[in-house]
């Protein structure tokens, strides 16, 4: 996950992780270009807890997203559901957020989650 998961303009860093239905992970993603002042935990980083809620193996995981943060534009638990449905010889993978905190705008938020899909589709191409 720290390979595909972080946006292309972050990096990742897994701190913890326990992946089970109630399980949790604590991820960080630190942007490359560390001058730009836009992280939500400090200036160059996110840092966020993720609580599994439903996973059904090879078709759905259902996670609750909290971010560290100060600013309260980031406050509240985002939903995010991933499914993976069979579509011929590949699988098409669907992600889709509810209650995205405020401060985040939408159109970054959803270049943000076309590129840890084009990243995901790359290091399983690539990985195997």
């Amino acid at each position: 996950m720290e390979r595909w998961l972080p946006p292309s303009d972050m990096t990742g860093e897994m701190l913890r992780f326990d992946f089970r239905e109630g399980g949790t992970y604590r991820m960080r993603l630190t942007y490359r270009d560390q001058q730009a002042g836009q992280g939500k935990t400090s200036e160059s980083s996110d840092e966020m807890e993720v609580r599994f809620t439903r996973l059904e193996p090879s078709h759905r995981i259902e996670q609750d997203v909290v971010f560290e943060s100060d600013d309260p534009a980031f406050e509240g638990t985002m939903r995010m559901v991933w499914t993976f449905e069979p579509e011929g010889g590949e699988t098409l993978v669907t992600v889709r957020a509810e209650n995205v905190p405020a401060g985040i705008q939408p159109e970054d938020h959803e270049e943000g989650l076309n590129s840890t899909l084009d990243s995901l589709a790359g290091f399983i191409e690539q990985d195997g």
